[in-house]
Parts: C-alpha cells; sequence; structure tokens
C-alpha cells in the first residue's frame, strides 16, 4: 500500500507529460550574451503570470543555470578523463561516465523534483532542455490541473 502512495505523484507526472502534447508551450530562450555558455535567460514570460510566482521560476532557472556550469567547468577532472579517453581509444567510456553525464543525470532529478513539488500542482510541466537541444528551458501550460 505505501509503494502505491509513493509512486502515485510519479504516475500523475507521467499522465502530465504525456498529455503535455496538447496544450500551450511557453520557451525561455538560451542566453547567448556571454557567447556559447550554456545559460538561459531568468526573465519572467508574461504566458506564466497567473500561473506561477515569479521568484520561484526565477530559482529554478537559476539553479539550471548553476547546474550547467558546473558541467562545462574544466579542471583536474575533465583533463584525466580526457587523457583516459585517448589512452584507451575512448573504450573507457563504456566502463564509466563522465563529470558532465554525472551533471546532466543531476540536472534531470532536478527537474523532475520541480515538477512534482511545484509545477504540476500548479498546472506547469517543465521540460529537461537537453530535450529541446539545449536551446530552451520550455513549459508545458496544461488547461486544466491535475
Amino acid at each position: 500500500m505505501d509503494a502505491d502512495k509513493a509512486s502515485l505523484p510519479f504516475h500523475n507526472l507521467q499522465e502530465l507529460r504525456n498529455s503535455a502534447s496538447l496544450v500551450t508551450k511557453v520557451f525561455i530562450q538560451r542566453d547567448y550574451s556571454d557567447g556559447t555558455v550554456c545559460r538561459f535567460l531568468t526573465k519572467f514570460p508574461s504566458e506564466l503570470d497567473n500561473r506561477i510566482e515569479r521568484t520561484l521560476l526565477e530559482e529554478t532557472v537559476k539553479t539550471l543555470n548553476s547546474y550547467y556550469v558546473e558541467a562545462e567547468k574544466i579542471g583536474g577532472q575533465s583533463y584525466m578523463e580526457g587523457c583516459l579517453a585517448c589512452a584507451t581509444a575512448y573504450f573507457i567510456f563504456l566502463c564509466m561516465e563522465t563529470r558532465y553525464e554525472k551533471v546532466l543525470k543531476k540536472i534531470s532529478c532536478y527537474i523532475q523534483e520541480q515538477n512534482q513539488k511545484i509545477y504540476a500542482p500548479r498546472g506547469l510541466l517543465l521540460t529537461d532542455p537537453i530535450e529541446r537541444g539545449m536551446r530552451v528551458v520550455s513549459f508545458a501550460h496544461l488547461l486544466q490541473s491535475f
């Protein structure tokens, strides 16, 4: 019985995701003002007025931006991954995840958590930017809340 209760929010989130293609979508564009660093604009889209508080949306976008900065940071670990990749003809990546892949998984978990706690109850569904080619953060604006 407890397992059913634990899976309930995830199940509802899956239903929202499946019905998201039937609704309007709102996009937050990528910010190229500082070059090609992966960063998204924190400007509040007018289409989301009365759907969510500005501070919640801005916090989500800022957190996503900080995760992408973390993913693209070059340091000792990135250097070692590159050296191991060259030394093993990239076979090492069959056995291990890169730091970048680990951060992308962290981002996916964060987005799922935000959808369950914040966006789905307000009739919105945040889509992972990786699904849109890292060009936009998108929200499916559902016609009715579940």
